[in-house]
């Protein structure tokens, strides 16, 4: 019984690293090629490639080691390109707005 249990937590687990993966793969091909350049990131096809075979390794190949080196790219890609990427892109938040705004307003430096 808890053998089938674990068995079915580790499912989950790697179903949410494939779907990381995809996500991050689909968000990869949506940006622009010149956004990664202007981020000095490396190349979009890169990026494509790295997280295409994480997909791959994700879907086709069980082997634990290769799905957490694929894990690591893709959180790589979401804590490091990616809000690159939407800064250079213009992306950078969904309200309007410097850098210097507070929770209630712009930070005027008490004056």
């Amino acid at each position: 019984m808890l053998l089938t249990a674990f068995g079915g937590f580790m499912s989950l687990i790697f179903l949410a690293i494939l779907v990381l993966a995809v996500v991050a793969l689909g968000m990869a091909a949506i940006a622009r090629e010149d956004a990664y350049r202007a981020a000095d990131k490396q190349s979009k096809m890169f990026w494509l490639i790295i997280l295409g075979v994480t997909v791959a390794v994700n879907l086709l190949v069980p082997m634990i080691f290769l799905q957490i080196a694929g894990l690591v790219a893709t959180i790589v890609f979401f804590v490091d390109v990616r809000p690159a990427l939407r800064q250079v892109s213009g992306g950078g938040g969904s309200r309007g707005g410097s850098s210097s705004d507070g929770p209630y307003g712009p930070y005027n430096g008490g004056r």
